[in-house]
């Protein structure tokens, strides 16, 4: 995949059949989208996603905001998911105020070689979000392009979105996130070397600390899917600043796999967070804190049908 980035001078060179959005999740809702692009990609058409970084919310707030899915995660899904080209156009004022037939003819027909455009049914884009699905029809017809509109996808009456996604994993819902996205709700890095508690307890862990800007479910217990090495193993994951060994504040997603001893640290891994057994907490003693994380582990096994 490649990646254009930092800058509003680019061309690419083949036709392209492009899916534009924040893909803050990436949801059920921009799956859909994305089969688009697979389904013309048979046609012989590139395949190019085209967002905006920083996200439009994040220019305007002028401060960080907590991502469902982090940049960097979502290079990783684009790559795997096959697309050809990924546009992080850059957000500034003078991209803000392109007035929407323009942002339509130059990013997305000239410089992106547009010959097929999806786009949800909500798209608002251009000068003050005035661009949307009737100037897309009203462009396609004059332009020449195709172009597909993705009706909004529903759960229990609500329409699917990232903030739908969001309020779920604040509370800790993990099973109805995983319904909304179409997946676990995942969170990825690299394993650091921690101060290996967890082994000298018989319960050696791999930790990560998340990217900054990543939205992180309830500190607490979980149980998780762990993907590493091309391989997934199950697991019991905390996320929290560890209050029983650890004084600090920053948060640390730590997992024991079950069934599993390698040494992995480097290696980046991705945890699907299943189902939230219990909050984070201090416990007064090393040894107690050892029997509630035993006790989480018969409780993993029994979760994953595991019988011995």
């Amino acid at each position: 995949m490649q990646i254009i980035e930092n800058t509003t001078e680019f061309h690419i060179p083949y036709k392209t059949a492009i899916a534009i959005g924040k893909f803050d999740g990436i949801h059920r809702g921009h799956k859909e989208l994305l089969k688009c692009l697979e389904r013309a990609k048979k046609t012989g058409l590139k395949t190019a996603v085209f967002t905006f970084f920083p996200s439009p919310a994040a220019f305007f707030s002028n401060e960080e905001l907590k991502e469902l899915t982090t940049r960097r995660e979502k290079r990783m899904l684009f790559e795997e998911m096959g697309i050809d080209y990924l546009v992080e156009y850059p957000f500034c004022k003078k991209t803000a105020d392109v007035e929407p037939d323009r942002y339509v003819k130059e990013f997305l027909l000239e410089k992106m070689n547009g010959a097929f455009i999806a786009a949800g049914c909500d798209v608002g884009f251009g000068k003050g979000g005035r661009g949307g699905r009737e100037l897309l029809e009203s462009l396609s017809a004059e332009c020449g392009f195709a172009l597909k509109i993705i009706d909004k996808l529903k759960y229990e009456d609500r329409e699917i979105s990232s903030t739908f996604v969001r309020e779920e994993i604040i509370k800790g819902n993990m099973e109805k996130a995983a319904d909304l996205l179409g997946e676990p709700y995942f969170v990825s890095g690299r394993v650091e070397q921690g101060k290996k508690l967890g082994r000298r307890l018989g319960m050696p862990t791999a930790n990560i600390y998340p990217d900054a800007d990543k939205l992180l479910p309830p500190n607490g217990v979980y149980f998780s899917k762990v993907s590493v090495r091309g391989r997934e193993f199950n697991g019991v994951t905390n996320i929290g600043n560890r209050p029983t060994v650890e004084d600090g504040n920053r948060i640390s997603v730590e997992t024991f796999l079950l069934d599993f001893e390698e040494k992995i640290y480097g290696e980046s891994i991705k945890i699907r967070l299943l189902h939230y057994r219990r909050p984070e907490q201090r416990f007064e003693s090393v040894e107690k804190l050892k029997d509630a994380v035993y006790g989480n582990i018969r409780e993993a096994k029994a979760y994953f049908g595991i019988s011995r």
